[in-house]
């Protein structure tokens, strides 16, 4: 899952960060309100993680331009800890409210609530041409025919299945299949999807030069 942690103090986001991505997230960091918006201009973004006071405006502003432009789960992580600060967050629109000081344990059993919620309103299958992926099932079926793909391979393509007609950046597809502090090779993506390539038509990934990949109609 594609997550957007919003938060000024730089040692709390990286430690969340590196726990974040150990829990098996893919995750984008802003520490201002102006920086959020244009992550989530991206389309990318799947959940959010939201402290509410930024160096540049109030984190409510980032709530309320989600709850009216997109349909994405919002958890507040913030010192405001009195009963009224939650009531108002949840009222905003806010699927969880978690106040500092926090255990990391407490933030993660309630993101995988929020995440359960997700994928109990989604369809496990992603489709794109005469490629099919089952992602509670995690198969992947070529016409009929049932592939089988290493770890690195099948997250590479969910990842590019799962944004059909968007071009992913060679940095985008690196921070979803790489844990924070996880060694990457410079040319690791291009080995990946030189595999993928063997497996599947020879036009079913294209390359964009210089931009990223992209599969489906753009």
């Amino acid at each position: 899952m594609h997550l957007l942690l919003v938060e000024d103090d730089h040692l709390v986001a990286q430690g969340l960060i590196r726990s974040l991505r150990q829990e098996g997230y893919s995750v984008e960091h802003s520490g201002t309100v102006k920086h959020a918006l244009e992550c989530l201009s991206s389309g990318e973004i799947e959940l959010v993680i939201l402290d509410l006071g930024l160096p540049d405006g109030d984190g409510s502003q980032v709530l309320k331009h989600i709850k009216e432009q997109k349909v994405i789960p919002v958890v507040i992580l913030t010192a405001r800890g009195s009963i009224d600060d939650k009531v108002q967050g949840l009222d905003m629109g806010a699927d969880d409210y978690l106040a500092k000081p926090f255990d990391p344990a407490e933030l993660f059993a309630r993101l995988r609530v929020v995440s359960r919620r997700i994928n109990q309103t989604q369809s496990s299958l992603l489709r794109c041409g005469d490629v099919v992926m089952d992602t509670s099932a995690h198969t992947v079926k070529l016409s009929g025919q049932s592939l089988t793909l290493p770890r690195k391979e099948y997250m590479l393509l969910k990842a590019l299945m799962e944004n059909q007609g968007r071009v992913q950046s060679k940095q985008q597809l690196e921070n979803k299949l790489y844990q924070w502090g996880e060694e990457v090779g410079s040319n690791a993506i291009e080995v990946h999807i030189h595999h993928l390539r063997k497996k599947f038509p020879s036009d079913f990934i294209k390359t964009l030069r210089g931009i990223g990949y992209v599969v489906g109609k753009r």
